[in-house]
């Protein structure tokens, strides 16, 4: 592949679900096609500066509008356990203060298996929609899609901070993956609001570093925010200076919802993005560029009302050049799409021919990855988060607990190493990846996943031990090679998808088929991840879905690259 495909697709290593649409960077260097003498004479994307993009505005306000997955998706995970277990109905039994180990270890499973389901129903509701909000966007334009899914995604995290049972949290999660549907629509947005080809590369960079930012940042706060009387007692206390009321116990509505200050703040900030999307989300679908509404109306009033705020300054005569002004000028005519020239380029292969041995390979690959990573990003805060046991009569595979460790010190320590994996991917990943090419990073990445698999529920022999250096070191190991097995895992399966096209007319189709298969996976994964983890913990056994689960789908994989290789995949 080119040079462009490979620094688009390392672009992607937070989740898997920012999976980078490559078929507009592919067309320019896809295997065995010639180069148009445009894309020859044109500059490469490594000596584009941000500051030299077109449309900066328009790139701005579409960067935070991608925060909305990442918001809404991974902020309860450092406190996840805690929410499941706030919700659930107690289960019945002979004592109502059964403290037993016996008790203790049920209710931990049960609150793993629906942590599972609250998990799942994010990405399967993205699942279902994401073809239909295409379509939308296709016969009604791009920015009722992404303005409508920003509401309701403010709609869905304010309801979701107030619900006190699970069937309700199960609702609100459910509509919030059904409003990020449309993700696709904004990688789409991106190719059409930069057009020259010199410029996409750096453009197509900005959605995944956002989205990975913004997961750090989620899990950071939401570990922080939940339960806020205990991790913020100076604002929420019972003398904190919110607590105007001099209730005893704290602030009164952070006593009945502890869970809904996360979700507060989510909407809050995807509240921002809705503004300056209603106000300057420009439309870009084709025939529809100079379609305005209300928004827009109001969103260049300000502008013009601010504009002549603003001191007046020497006069200046505008020279052309190759790049758009800021806050909507003109767009100059280097900004049109230059046509591509290469022989054949209007044909498409029929739908049945894409499907090739070389592309299934890819795909079955594609999928595996998140079909344990996502089952990871679940079971790993609820196995942080559950109660140790005593582990005095334990032998190598039966041992019980998890570590017991706080929302706040959770979200830290996930935030904290994710911050690692993004200067992993823009400084490590691409000189791996010169070095010893895709599929050698690839490989890497499948041997790191397993062995780092088998060794984590050993953190639980650590867990009320005394050795409290060595369960700190062992855990930072363990965060540390997972990330940096994804980080190179991700991009690595993108670009490997992206050869396997037999064709670049049916780039988007394949990879299409990619981002829905990643999807229905990181919908399974946590759930029947969620089921093996609560069998484990009945059972005694805190590996079991380690073990019997994460191992094995990784071995899959790893098996599975031998086998594409094999084939000259």
């Amino acid at each position: 592949m080119g040079r462009e495909v490979n620094d688009e697709a390392r672009t992607s290593v937070g989740s898997e679900s920012e999976l980078p649409d490559l078929a507009p960077i592919a067309r320019e260097s896809f295997r065995g096609d010639r180069t148009s003498p445009a894309t020859a004479t044109a500059p490469i994307a490594t000596d584009v500066r941000w500051r030299d993009l077109p449309n900066k505005d328009q790139l701005f306000i579409l960067s935070l509008c991608r925060l909305s997955e990442p918001l809404s998706n991974v902020c309860l995970l450092p406190y996840i356990f805690y929410l499941v277990r706030s919700v659930l109905p107690p289960p019945p039994s002979p004592s109502d203060n059964d403290q037993s180990p016996e008790a203790t270890d049920a209710a931990a499973a049960r609150i793993s298996e629906f942590s599972g389901l609250l998990v799942a129903a994010f990405p399967l509701a993205q699942f279902v929609v994401s073809l239909p909000w295409g379509h939308l966007s296709d016969r009604h334009g791009r920015r009722l899609s992404i303005v409508g899914g920003l509401a309701i995604s403010v709609l869905a995290n304010v309801g979701f901070g107030f619900s006190r049972s699970f069937g309700a949290l199960l609702f609100w999660r459910i509509l919030a993956g059904l409003a990020n549907g449309n993700v696709g629509i904004m990688r789409t947005v991106t190719a059409e609001v930069v057009r020259e080809r010199r410029y996409q590369t750096k453009a197509f960079l900005l959605l995944p570093l956002v989205f990975n930012a913004g997961m750090v940042a989620s899990l950071a706060l939401g570990g922080c925010l939940a339960e806020p009387v205990v991790n913020l007692a100076w604002l929420f206390g019972p003398q904190g200076i919110l607590n105007t009321n001099g209730n005893p116990d704290g602030v009164s509505w952070a006593l009945e919802y502890p869970y809904a200050l996360p979700a507060l703040l989510n909407a809050a900030l995807l509240g921002v993005s809705l503004l300056l999307a209603m106000a300057g989300l420009r439309e870009t679908l084709p025939g529809k560029e100079d379609q305005s509404d209300i928004g827009l109306r109001m969103g260049a009033a300000i502008v013009r009302w601010v504009r002549r705020l603003r001191p007046r300054q020497q006069e200046y005569v505008r020279i052309e050049s190759s790049e758009d002004t800021f806050l909507g000028q003109a767009q100059p005519e280097l900004e049109k799409p230059v046509p591509d020239i290469t022989p054949n380029a209007g044909k498409s292969l029929p739908f049945r021919s894409i499907w090739t041995r070389r592309v299934l390979c890819a795909l079955v690959s594609f999928g595996l990855l998140p079909l344990h990573n996502s089952a990871f990003m679940h079971i790993f805060p609820v196995y942080l988060s559950s109660p140790p046991a005593d582990n005095s009569e334990a032998t190598f595979f039966a041992f019980a607990g998890g570590l017991g460790l706080r929302s706040s010190t959770i979200g830290v320590w996930l935030s904290t190493f994710g911050v690692c994996g993004i200067l992993l991917q823009l400084f490590i990943y691409p000189r791996l990846q010169a070095r010893i090419g895709t599929r050698g990073v690839f490989r890497i990445a499948l041997f790191l996943f397993p062995i780092t698999y088998a060794a984590a529920p050993y953190l639980s022999l650590l867990a009320g031990s005394g050795e409290d250096g060595a369960r700190w070191v062992f855990l930072g190991l363990v965060i540390c090679a997972q990330i940096m097995a994804r980080t190179m895992a991700i991009p690595s399966t993108v670009i490997l998808l992206t050869e396997a096209a037999p064709s670049k007319t049916v780039l988007g189709t394949i990879h299409g088929a990619g981002n829905m298969l990643a999807s229905l996976a990181r919908a399974v994964g946590p759930a029947i991840g969620g089921y093996v983890f609560a069998l484990g913990v009945e059972e005694g056994a805190i590996g079991l879905v380690w073990w019997l689960y994460l191992v094995a789908i990784a071995l899959c994989a790893l098996a599975w690259s031998y086998l594409m290789e094999r084939d000259g995949t």
